[in-house]
């Protein structure tokens, strides 16, 4: 199967490593996977930001690279939920509507579409919190949000489940903001920090050696709270997990 691989702007520029895992973990799939080199941000921080108009000429250079492909996959929850669902700056022509169907975040396109039922080379001894971002969760419904009552199921827990030596330990608050969310961290720091602050207490109560996530922003975020906090937890995203990292 062809697939166009998404590496989103932050991910490109702080954490190139989810890149590559991501690339090597498709490929070892069994996935032809192009990558084509004039893609740069989605739009999402203008669009998180309310100015949505200057993200057009951002969002038209995203279909123009991604037009060509059935599925296109990013490692990034949140800029999936973007193309997905506000990719609405420019004209909406057969063109557009097909990228934005195409466009999967890496767990989903694993567990729907590939429907992945072992990782032979992945192990990873550790205790793993899972953070659920807000836009896996409420917009790509990659797990069941707790305040619905419904049937149980989590994609990302079914894929990290058939790792090697993985325990799992959850924090009182699952589903809990971490506060990052985009430019809402910088417009209002203190409340965001403080959100930031009793996720990451809240895993380490739990026991977590790990914080793992299908979002390097969360992650990030989360990372800088542990550390102001003198908390002794490591972060990873799970790209890199299902690849066969051990730390």
């Amino acid at each position: 199967m062809q697939v166009a691989l998404f590496v989103p702007c932050f991910i490109d520029a702080f954490f190139p490593d989810v890149g590559v895992a991501t690339l090597e973990l498709l490929e070892r799939l069994g996935c032809d996977v192009a990558y084509p080199l004039d893609q740069t941000c989605c739009g999402q921080p203008m669009g998180n930001s309310g100015c949505e108009r200057d993200a057009a000429a951002t969002e038209a250079l995203f279909v123009k690279n991604f037009a060509d492909f059935d599925h296109i996959v990013a490692p990034s929850g949140s800029c999936v939920h973007h193309v997905r669902d506000h990719l609405s700056a420019i004209e909406q022509t057969a063109a557009v509507r097909k990228v934005r169907a195409g466009t999967l975040e890496l767990v989903e396109f694993l567990h729907d579409v590939l429907k992945v039922d072992a990782f032979p080379w992945a192990e990873f001894p550790h205790k793993v919190g899972l953070h659920n971002s807000c836009g896996t969760l409420r917009a790509l419904h990659t797990a069941r949000m707790s305040e619905i009552n419904g049937p149980q199921f989590s994609k990302p827990l079914d894929l990290l489940g058939k790792v090697k030596g993985i325990e799992f330990v959850s924090p009182s608050r699952p589903d809990e903001c971490c506060g990052f969310g985009g430019t809402f961290c910088v417009s209002e720091e203190p409340v965001s920090a403080r959100m930031g602050y009793d996720k990451v207490r809240d895993h380490n109560r739990a026991g977590a050696e790990y914080i793992v996530s299908a979002d390097s922003s969360c992650l990030m975020h989360q990372k800088g709270c542990a550390e102001r906090l003198g908390l002794d937890l490591k972060f990873i995203h799970i790209a890199q997990i299902l690849n066969g990292a051990r730390s």
